[in-house]
């Protein structure tokens, strides 16, 4: 059940803003990619071996070429540096097929991007789609400064100019007013995506919770948060799961994931960045409650139960049956 990967070649490197650089990928084989919606992701495994997820950032109409952009962490633990300081064009890496959990809302009839720092990734490639479709919609550009702010060459002309609004060197006292303005004028038919650090997200949704229901909102997040514990009872220590297409369970003990238990057992469920973040090891749920730990399922899918992270999530009821 390991998704398969493909092997590319870097084709071109930019720098976007500081510490920021995109990489233009082909296939080796030189077919095309498959196509993707915008807001979707994939995972590169840098030379160090690491593997991260990285929004996919160009035009999701073109499939001789994806793009991807990666900001060198200070405390990079091999990923960014790596692809940073050991990428050069012409190096062949490994990706993944493109996910997606961070769509746009064919339905809405206003679109509001807002992304800071590398935020900007996921909703580039929706703006191109929108300026494609002549959509109405505003993209949101928040970064410390203009030097910090990637794409700015691109974002800057057309078709792009007349939709982008940047906002640089917003303090952080400064900042809720900020977004409030942006928000001030929504209709309420308009859908919201918001990608970049926590505290950025968190402002912008609750502006928008002021005047948008929660289904209008929309986010992507790059790394788990800590999650609060949960509550007494809430998820039992140890549970069973059952495949559905065969009956055979497998035990869940406290230290154990359900990725690890089935592991055990030789049920390989493909896995990525083990956070509950990038969405790689959904599995449906046939029954069973699960207790959900991950920070990507939509609120209707938490709710329905039909799906779980097989990474970070557990089960509230004593056998989970999944779709395995």
């Amino acid at each position: 059940m390991q998704a398969q990967s493909l092997k590319v070649r870097v084709d071109a490197l930019r720098d976007e803003a500081h510490g920021v650089r995109s990489f233009s990928i082909s296939r080796l084989d030189g077919l095309p990619f498959e196509r993707y919606e915008p807001g979707a992701h994939i995972d590169v495994t840098s030379p160090s071996g690491v593997t991260r997820q990285y929004s996919l950032c160009g035009d999701p109409e073109r499939l001789d070429s994806q793009i991807f952009a990666v900001k060198k962490e200070e405390q990079s633990r091999g990923g960014s540096r790596s692809l940073h300081e050991e990428v050069s064009v012409g190096t062949e890496l490994s990706v993944g097929a493109p996910r997606n959990l961070f769509r746009l809302e064919e339905g809405a009839g206003e679109h509001i991007l807002m992304g800071a720092g590398i935020g900007i990734t996921p909703l580039l490639s929706m703006a191109y789609r929108l300026a494609a479709r002549q959509a109405r919609f505003t993209l949101h550009h928040f970064a410390r400064s203009e030097a910090h702010a990637a794409f700015m060459t691109l974002l800057t002309r057309e078709p792009f100019a007349r939709h982008v609004k940047l906002h640089f060197g917003v303090q952080p006292d400064e900042l809720k007013p900020a977004l409030d303005a942006c928000l001030r004028d929504a209709g309420a038919n308009a859908h919201v995506y918001t990608c970049g650090p926590s505290p950025f997200m968190d402002l912008v949704v609750a502006s928008a919770r002021q005047r948008l229901p929660a289904d209008a909102i929309h986010l992507e997040r790059f790394k788990a948060e800590t999650a609060p514990a949960p509550a007494a009872d809430a998820s039992l220590k140890s549970f069973d799961v059952q495949l559905a297409s065969s009956g055979q369970t497998v035990r869940v003990d406290a230290s154990t994931s359900i990725v690890a238990a089935l592991a055990s057992i030789g049920i390989e469920v493909d896995t990525s960045c083990g956070e509950g973040v990038c969405g790689t090891c959904m599995v449906d749920v046939i029954s069973g409650e699960p207790e959900h730990r991950d920070h990507c399922l939509s609120k209707a899918e938490r709710a329905s139960n039909s799906v779980i992270c097989c990474c970070v999530s557990r089960s509230r009821t004593p056998v989970l049956v999944l779709d395995l």
